[in-house]
């Protein structure tokens, strides 16, 4: 073969290469003039990297890294970034090809890289906008950035507008810049974020402070995920306004603070506008009603303090190792008087499964709370279809279609809002979850697949079965997979050879599908084990080998 050939071939393979495979593309440099990031390329965030004065347009698709606080060559401590007031960031991923915001040690590709607990390996987002907050000053330096940085928000026009943010995923952020607890990141951070502003479907995942964070502003949001973050899930404070529906969250049980953490003012608890975001169709899952996670401990749901106000309706409460909810009362004016005019209700919810115990005196403590007119809501199972903290497949926070959340006896007057005629995130009705395609929830195996159509149903489901566990003999532990061909009440229970029951496994009604159970038996002796499963009017039985 000729040289020159040899050239071409050649120069045709590198551009196909960078054509199919694109480039990593280091940011070190502001965006001071309007540009566009495009889904063929990796984009690292090495330091703090600002938006200023200038619209930054990201293509769908578009994964962004930041680097290490060990990797950064910029002398910041730490890489994120930020749209500073009057500047624009336009991102708009979709279903299919959402944009990620992650870590540069993160392959996206591979769903078993990292955990739910890998945190705090970059900073995260932050939005500042020019809208009016209850601080005394429209100059307010945004937390998680030092003094030393132009990171002001605050104004007067509660109509700004920065950007679009639609089918963003923001992945295991959350650094402290002063390696100070509480100066950590947040995932989504908005400083005084104005109406114009367009926030939907956006995940904040395994992020080491809150999910989401406003301070002031009227922002509006749908379709937000906050998953697995080392402190609160959806915090607001500084007088937060905006309406917002759709709010799932799901706590993690190694650490997690409040699904809902609210405080009315910072330097003057006294200041207006009044705190009082307008929430629908939330659904709050906590760590577990047994769990003991660290940080907060998942010791309440939701907490109204400093004034807050805020207004919950059509929303499901669920798993919490305390309480439902706390709402603070002090001498002072405080949240207690918000309720008490009307600024603070809670209307229409639902609370289900709380470590402090199934009747509303228990979730609810405070009498004035409960008896107050601002106050409507149930104790009852909302039949989740499954809850799961693991990568197994199952999560599915879809309320069943026949149980007490399918049927919302409250809608929005609001024409903003979606009228959903159920309570919490999902409808109870849909043949998928909304999260599904472009949130790590789902592409880290998180979530189930949902099976609506009988059709499909079949196709996937024939019989009840029961696999024989695997590894089989096993030490110490080992799993076990079934099948269930229709939604059942499902009990698994594992007895020794002489017929004594040791363990009970499952014992909840379980959607039709695959499901798997594992079971460690470090605490029995080697010997011959059964496990027994009674679904409906279906009973199977296998033989287990322990081998120690």
């Amino acid at each position: 073969m000729g040289s020159l050939k040899k050239l071409v071939i050649f120069v045709f393979v590198a551009i196909f290469a960078a054509a199919s495979f694109g480039a990593d593309v280091v940011v070190q440099d502001d965006i001071t003039a309007n540009a566009t990031w495009t889904a063929d390329n990796t984009y690292l965030l090495d330091g703090l990297i600002f938006v200023d004065g200038a619209t930054l347009t990201i293509e769908a698709g578009t994964v962004v890294k930041g680097l290490a606080q060990a990797n950064i060559t910029t002398g910041d401590g730490a890489s994120a970034l930020i749209v500073r007031r009057g500047a624009m960031l336009m991102a708009e991923g979709t279903a299919e090809a959402p944009i990620i915001f992650t870590s540069e040690q993160d392959d996206v590709d591979d769903p078993e890289d990292l955990e739910a607990t890998d945190r705090g390996l970059w900073g995260g987002l932050i939005l500042l906008g020019k809208a009016t907050t209850n601080q005394p000053s429209t100059d307010n330096q945004i937390e998680g950035i030092p003094a030393t940085e132009n990171a002001l928000f605050g104004g007067n026009d509660d109509a700004d507008n920065s950007g679009t943010l639609r089918y963003v995923s923001i992945r295991h952020g959350g650094f402290s810049i002063s390696g100070v607890p509480g100066d950590e990141i947040n995932g989504l951070t908005m400083g005084a974020v104005g109406s114009g502003t367009t926030i939907e479907y956006i995940e904040v995942f395994a992020n080491d402070d809150d999910g989401y964070e406003w301070f002031g502003g009227t922002v509006n949001t749908k379709y937000l995920v906050a998953a697995f973050c080392r402190d609160d899930a959806f915090d607001y404070d500084q007088g937060c306004r905006g309406k917002h529906q759709f709010w799932f969250n799901i706590q993690s049980p190694d650490e997690c603070g409040r699904a809902g953490e609210h405080d009315g003012g910072d330097d003057d608890e006294t200041g207006t506008p009044y705190a009082e975001p307008e929430i629908w169709n939330a659904t709050y899952i906590g760590a577990g009603s047994d769990a003991a996670p660290e940080g907060d401990g998942n010791d309440r749901c939701v907490y109204f303090r400093d004034n807050a106000g805020g207004h919950y309706t059509n929303s499901i409460f669920t798993a919490f190792k305390g309480v439902g909810v706390k709402v603070e009362d002090i001498d002072i004016e405080d949240s207690r008087q918000k309720l008490d005019d009307g600024l603070l209700t809670l209307t229409n919810n639902i609370w289900w499964d709380f470590g402090a115990g199934n009747t509303l005196e228990a979730i609810i403590p405070d009498e004035f709370v409960r008896n107050s007119a601002n106050f409507s809501g149930d104790v009852e199972d909302p039949m989740i279809a499954n809850i799961s903290y693991a990568q197994d497949n199952s999560l599915n926070p879809t309320p069943a279609a026949d149980g007490p959340a399918a049927d919302a006896t409250v809608l929005p007057e609001d024409a903003w809002f979606t009228q959903a005629d159920y309570l919490g995130a999902f409808d109870p009705s849909a043949d998928a979850l909304w999260t599904d395609g472009w949130t790590a929830l789902d592409q880290d195996n998180f979530t189930a697949e949902i099976v609506s159509d009988v059709d499909d149903l079949a196709e996937m489901v024939h019989d009840f079965s029961l696999s024989q566990n695997y590894p089989n003999p096993f030490n110490p532990s080992t799993t076990i997979e079934y099948t269930l061909p229709v939604r059942s009440m499902v009990e698994m229970t594992v007895f020794n050879a002489l017929g004594q029951q040791m363990e009970t496994l499952v014992n909840e009604v379980q959607n039709a599908g695959i499901h798997n159970v594992s079971w460690d038996a470090s605490e029995y002796h080697s010997g011959m084990y059964f496990v027994r499963i009674h679904a409906g009017e279906q009973i199977m039985m296998k033989k287990m080998m322990l081998m120690k």
